[in-house]
């Protein structure tokens, strides 16, 4: 028996010695601190101005994470002992950026108003309520001004007949400057600013002319604005604001507006002052997707069309491709590698310029297709919603085919010539051994890359936008949507185009995607753990 006191610990292994050799390695050397110093200080100076940039809008919460990150990064990769951090900190990093925030964000912003009209905060829509309703006070002084900039931010160096210098910005009304730089008796520069030479305002007069400065914390007391960067004046608005009762009154018409916690000041008879603000309206626009007809509506049949889409795209292209692989697989054919040259040219040019060249082709007036192959007909390839489907489809499969073909040929060639050649001894016909032994085996590697092709052709935004754009336009409903649009170009219309944009809306259809997706993701992954079992 060995005595526990004289034992000794056991001798490290080579993989021991080897990550201990890595790790001195990483953490060691002048090299390598240098190397670790100058990265660091890049990562630290980006951190740094971003703060600072973030000081001048008040983002403490902000502020507060990039602060602590930075710290923690430098303690990672200046410690000797976190080996396995300092290879995950970025990877990490990034997928929080890029993932887990945009996915956040994303769901935040379903559920407020954001939208056109509401993109801002109260303050915001008060002080740009009060600017949109600015008059020139009859008989006011003329106030010597200089155009300055801060940061990129224009203001208003404002020098009052009674001496006083002042500075501010659309969002920041006018204060004390001390110690202003003076041409006689009219301020021309001051601490922190640059003044803009007269070249530089003539440049920038359409900035300039837009400028109107708080006179005070009060916007009741109105804005100094300039027509030519060097007089201003006081405006008054017609609109009055009483913080306390939270109304805006417009004083020409005696009209109270008030908020009433939707987001807009609102009169009596519903008419709202816009802008508004954003606000949390929880489940608002989920209700909206589903109750009000007419987004219901288009949300149905775009989504039923969704799902056909990515369905028979999957299919068409799975087995035009698996067709493909079985003949271009054959020993017996010459000049193989030249054919499968030749079915995988769509595949290698960009699919948007491939979509661009397919929509002039399908063009019903000089379209190469109807002009050429079919002598001169008027056939409405993308302008008639059934055959606009039928186009798309076509389209997808000549793009999609390829790739389908590349990964069946590979899925191909590693099934075993064993189980062919014994099934064709036991009297199989070749239809029965690709139904009963190819076919199957085949799955167990595709099937993966066929439910994710299933989630990207439910999600193939370029394909619809360069083809047809979604049209032929549907003027049944209230929203921007066409008979070939799909659920993500159907988002992109509510979000980004025509007059109004609704962020909000937009963002709750990207999470039902987003769910409806995931649903279907998983289902599938689970019944293809059945053919895990032919392995």
């Amino acid at each position: 028996m060995i005595d526990d006191d004289v034992r000794t610990d056991p001798k490290p292994t080579r993989r021991q010695k080897q990550a201990a050799r890595m790790a001195e390695a990483a953490s060691g050397g002048w090299r390598t601190l240098l190397v670790k110093i100058v990265l660091l200080g890049i990562v630290d100076a980006i951190a740094i101005y971003g703060i600072f940039v973030l000081l001048l809008h008040d983002q403490w919460l902000v502020i507060g994470v990039i602060a602590v990150v930075t710290v923690i990064v430098n303690w990672i990769y200046f410690s000797r002992t976190q080996l396995p951090a300092k290879y995950l900190t970025p990877g990490v990093i990034f997928l929080i950026l890029f993932q887990v925030f945009v996915l956040g964000y994303t769901a935040y912003i379903g559920f407020t108003n954001y939208g056109t009209g509401h993109n801002g905060s109260k303050e915001q829509a008060v002080s740009a309520l009060m600017s949109s309703a600015l008059e020139r006070v009859p008989d006011s002084p003329t106030l010597q001004v200089s155009v300055v900039d801060q940061a990129g931010t224009l203001g208003l160096l404002v020098t009052e007949p009674d001496g006083d210098v002042l500075v501010g910005t659309n969002d920041s009304p006018l204060e004390q400057v001390d110690n202003p730089q003076m041409d006689g008796d009219k301020a021309v520069g001051a601490d922190g600013w640059t003044t803009l030479s007269f070249a530089e305002v003539i440049a920038r007069t359409d900035q300039i002319t837009s400028l109107a400065v708080p006179a005070s914390d009060d916007p009741n007391d109105g804005a100094v604005r300039t027509p030519d960067g060097q007089s201003g004046y006081l405006y008054v608005s017609n609109l009055q604001y009483d913080a306390e009762a939270g109304t805006m009154t417009d004083v020409t018409t005696g009209v109270v507006y008030t908020d009433t916690g939707v987001g807009a000041f609102t009169a009596d008879d519903g008419e709202q002052l816009l802008p508004g603000w954003q606000i949390v309206i929880g489940w608002e626009n989920f209700g909206r997707a589903f109750t009000e007809e007419s987004i219901r509506g288009p949300l149905v049949y775009v989504t039923i069309w969704t799902f056909v889409f990515a369905a028979v795209s999957v299919a068409t292209t799975f087995f035009l491709g698996l067709f493909l692989a079985i003949v271009f697989n054959d020993m017996r054919m010459k000049g193989r590698k030249y054919y499968r040259v030749l079915m995988i040219l769509p595949y290698a040019f960009p699919s948007f310029l491939s979509a661009l060249v397919w929509a002039g082709m399908m063009n019903e007036s000089f379209g190469f297709i109807n002009q050429v192959l079919l002598g001169g007909a008027s056939v409405p390839w993308l302008t008639d919603p059934t055959l606009a489907k039928v186009s798309i489809l076509i389209v997808n499969l000549w793009l999609g085919y390829p790739y389908m073909f590349l990964v069946c040929t590979g899925a191909l060639q590693s099934i075993p010539d064993e189980l062919t050649e014994a099934a064709t001894v036991d009297g199989a016909k070749p239809w029965a051994i690709f139904r009963l032994i190819k076919l199957p085996l085949l799955l167990v590697s595709i099937a993966p890359l066929l439910i994710s092709s299933f989630a990207f052709n439910f999600n193939n935004f370029n394909l619809i936008y360069m083809l047809t754009n979604g049209g032929p336009r549907d003027s049944s409903t209230s929203i921007a949507v066409g008979h070939t649009d799909i659920l993500i170009s159907m988002v992109y219309k509510v979000a980004f185009t025509g007059q109004t944009r609704d962020y909000g809306l937009a963002s709750a259809f990207s999470i039902i995607i987003f769910l409806v997706v995931a649903i279907i993701a998983i289902i599938s992954f689970r019944k293809t753990r059945a053919l895990e079992e032919l392995n």
